[in-house]
This record gives structure tokens, sequence and C-alpha cells, in this order.
């Protein structure tokens, strides 16, 4: 499911009201350092992201008190420099930055909308390692998206959910929120008595104070996008256990869905046993869930690692969740605008799951889709999935629906499932832990089908207006 922002402008000139003249404009200094680009000019949501560096590790330190929705917060970001930088952008919608400091030393900063516009003491050199540290507080904003949806920071019963697609992230920490751009996470939260911090990656520890408050670290080795992170306070019930090939596992239950989810996540390893036979191996080293109430959130979410999911996942939910583990988070959309990728091999992983439990072919789901989809998607026909007409629109059914049956015309036109397979297995561990766009599918699929004409394909049902012929 996509989120996307609705911009809260707060707007602060700090560090003694100083004017950041040339750094505002972009403008070049003697050196030739200039001021990074503000966004990496997304076609869909176009502040997102940030030019002139590259993250690869975030170090948050937080501490949450439900009452007054009051986070404290330090974030330390690990990045290269891509060019000679005078200053540079980090989108942080919202909280009151308190201190920044660049490679130890103080540095000038203000506020423009979603960007935190840092100007370090020094010219960052092209190829250079540095990091930047944010003192941040407040009470972190709830984003309403284009479509209606919400994302940021989700204020529960008894804490708080944040979710990131595809930019809430920047509602609760400093960086460069964009999906290509990917990180490793260091996560510690401190909550009070009796509540729980459930994020990305694995538990490496707790630790409880005398006054009963309890921080909770969580490590993520593996590249992920922004929009994948997740943080969920709350009062859980947690199950940790471990696969049969080894994977630990971690499970966050609401209690108030302990029953109704169990049955359904008991056959998580069953899921994930299909999946990497289905997909390939599985591209990161935990996995889990977390189930909130209904009331809290209103959609599922691939997070990294353990997928959000809004009261007790039915199995067609769980399965198109855990698969966005190899679509969509390890595999990442390179734009917004390449959501069928990820929605599309989801929703068609939903199919083929049918298939194989004896229930209706891939080939009788699309034929049905093709004949009567209109009856329950009245929009499936109203633009193609590679071709939103906007934001508010990347998460419609022709995006989901059209999108799996894109991939389905691939495997009729292959005619061969081993190939089919092949295929899908071959693109996971091609772009694993990567950014790749439509243009980058589409050549990879003919590369490894060369004699097969994909023409009508991509013309009528990956860029084409209306319903396409029948094939």
């Amino acid at each position: 499911m996509p989120r996307s922002a609705r911009l809260v402008t707060v707007a602060a000139l700090l560090a003694g009201g100083l004017v950041l003249v040339a750094c505002d404009s972009g403008a070049s200094g003697g050196s030739g350092a200039r001021r990074g680009a503000a966004s990496v000019g997304d076609p869909y949501f176009p502040k997102a992201g940030n030019g002139g560096y590259d993250v690869s590790h975030y170090g948050l330190t937080l501490s949450y008190v439900p009452d007054g929705n009051r986070l404290t917060a330090t974030a330390v970001v690990t990045a290269r420099a891509t060019e000679d930088l005078s200053a540079f952008d980090l989108d942080l919608l919202g909280m009151k930055v308190e201190e920044v400091r660049v490679e130890g030393e103080s540095a000038e900063f203000r506020r423009d909308g979603q960007e935190l516009i840092v100007r370090p003491s020094e010219t960052l050199a092209d190829g250079r390692t540095f990091e930047v540290r944010v003192r941040y507080s407040g009470s972190p904003l709830t984003i309403t998206d284009p479509d209606g949806s919400q994302e940021g920071w989700l204020r529960t019963e008894d804490g708080v959910l944040a979710l990131g697609e595809p930019t809430g992230s920047m509602a609760w920490y400093p960086g460069a929120h964009h999906p290509a751009d990917k990180a490793s996470y260091d996560v510690a939260v401190t909550v009070p008595k009796g509540l729980t911090a459930v994020s990305n990656g694995e538990l490496r520890g707790q630790r409880t104070a005398s006054d009963g408050r309890t921080t909770f670290f969580w490590h993520t080795a593996e590249p992920m996008s922004s929009y994948a992170a997740t943080l969920a306070i709350g009062r859980y019930t947690v199950t940790t256990s471990t696969m049969g090939d080894g994977l630990p596992a971690y499970v966050a239950v609401d209690p108030s869905q302990a029953a109704a989810s169990r049955a359904v996540l008991a056959r998580l390893p069953e899921v994930m046993r299909w999946a990497q036979d289905s997909f390939g191996p599985y591209p990161f080293s935990s996995v889990g869930a977390i189930v909130d109430r209904p009331p809290d959130v209103d959609y599922a979410l691939e997070t990294q690692n353990r997928p959000v999911f809004p009261g007790a996942p039915d199995m067609e939910t769980l399965v198109h969740e855990i698969a966005h583990q190899w679509f969509g988070v390890s595999v990442t959309p390179k734009s917004w605008r390449d959501m069928w990728l990820s929605e599309g091999l989801a929703t068609y992983a939903e199919w083929v799951w049918k298939e194989d439990e004896g229930g209706a072919t891939a080939e009788e789901s699309f034929t049905a889709l093709y004949d009567h989809g209109t009856d329950r998607f009245e929009d499936l026909w109203d633009f193609p999935p590679a071709k939103p007409p906007g934001a508010a629109y990347i998460s419609d059914p022709p995006v989901y629906q059209r999108g799996a049956m894109v991939i389905h015309r691939i495997r009729q036109a292959l005619d061969d499932d081993d190939a089919f397979y092949d295929l899908l297995w071959g693109w996971a561990a091609a772009h694993r832990h990567g950014a790749a766009g439509t243009d980058d599918f589409t050549a990879y699929v003919e590369k490894q089908a060369p004699d097969v004409d994909f023409d009508e394909i991509w013309t009528d049902w990956l860029y084409g207006e209306g319903r396409p012929p029948r094939p």
C-alpha cells in the first residue's frame, strides 16, 4: 500500500538567525562546492529524497511518552558525498530541531517545509564519508496522503504505529526518504513501563531502568528503504521462534487480535517455505509480523522483516505481504511510478498460492478478472499499471490487479513454468537489496527470453490505455 505526504510547512531560522544565501540558491562557491539537490525528482513525490549523498546507516535513539505524544530523539546519519557539498538537505516534517553537528562540529541549519537544510563548517568533498547528528523533539505528525490514507506517526489506543510508505518516515526521523536510498539501521527505543517497542531487523537486547522504563535495541543489517521502516509501541503479545531453516521469527500481536490471528500466523513457516520455492532465497535475516487493532490502522504494509496488519490477517494478505519481502522491499521500486512492479508481483503471488493450494489456477484468476473484473474493480481499465495518472492513484486496482495480469501474460508468453519461475528467481537475485524500474524489468525479461516477442504485452497491457484485446 502506498502513502504520500500532505506537506506541512514548518519554517524556522535557527543557529543565530543566519541566512544561508549561497546554500539556499544552490549557487557554487569558489571551490565549486554547492548545496546538494533538495530532492531526487520523483515524478509523483517531487520533494522526496535528497541529492548529493548516499546514506549508508541510520542510528536512532528515541524516547517516547504516549501521554502528550512526546518524542525526544537523536539521529546519527552516516552518508557518503557524491559531489562536493557546501550544504545538503535532510527530509524532516515537523519536530523541533535543537542541534545539528557534522563530523562532530556544530553546523548551521534552517527549515523550509519538509527540508532540513544543513551547512557544515567545511566543504564535504566528493567521495567523503561523513556523519550528521541531529537532536530533535516534539510531537510527530500524522500525514494524510493524496489518496486520503494516513501514514507517518499513527496514534493507537496504547501507543503509536509509525508507517512510512511512501514518505511517512520523515515524520519521526531525518533522512533521505526515497525508496532508492537504502541503509542499515540501529534503533534504540525507550518506552514507559508495560509497553513494548517493535522495529525492523533483530532485537539485540533490552534494558529496564529503576523507574520501569525499558529500552529496546533493534538492528537491521540489510539495506532498507525508509518507507519499509516501522516502529510499533504498545502492549503486545510477543512470540519468538525459529523456522525450520534456522531463520528467527518475531511476531507481535495486540492481545485483542491474538485469538483471531493464531491459525493464520501459525502457517507463517509454511508460507515462507512456499515463497522461497517460488521466488528464491529469502533476502533477510529474520521474519515475523506486527498485528495491531483495526481501528488503529486500516491497511497492511510490507514493512521489512515483519509486515504490519490491521487486525488478524487472512491467508491471501499474509502471502501478499510476505511476497513483498522479495518484491518491493528487497527489490524496491526505483520511483513511485514503478509501484506496479511491487504490487503486481505481490498480487500475482496470491494467485500462485491459490493455485498451489488446489484452488483456482492463475489462468482462471486471470480469465475471471479479464471477463468480470469490473464487477469488483470499477476502475480496472482506467489507466495502465505503469502509468498511474498521479500520486493519488498508485494504490488503485490497475496497479495491483492489472499489474498481476501483466505478470501472467509474461507467463503465458513463456509457455514454460520452469522458465517463468527461473525468471522470478533471477529478477529477485539480480536486484537483491537494490532498486529497479519498469525499464529495468522489461529489459531483463527480454534478455532472459530473447526468442519471445513481448511487444504486445508491453504495448497493450503495461502501457496501453483501456481494456487490452483478449489474449
